[in-house]
């Protein structure tokens, strides 16, 4: 009498690479997304968060300045 059955080890075999298969695929697939969605926002030109709010606080002091300048004018 057998223990194992050859068909079932198969059919474990063949399922077992067709998970590592779709993994793989998988991983792939995010892989490509991830570098697409890359090149898409270095397309765009954005700017970092800390580099929006230097140029928020210079235009600020230039606001300043120059409403300091226009009341030493009037």
């Amino acid at each position: 009498m057998q223990t194992q059955n050859p068909f079932l080890d198969e059919m474990a075999k063949l399922t077992q690479a067709a998970m590592g298969i779709a993994q793989a695929a998988g991983e792939e697939a995010k892989t490509a997304l991830r570098a697409q969605s890359d090149k898409w926002v270095a397309d765009l030109d954005l700017i970092r968060r800390d580099e929006f709010e230097a140029l928020r606080a210079e235009i600020a002091t230039l606001r300043a300045e120059i409403a300091v300048l226009r009341s030493e004018k009037a």
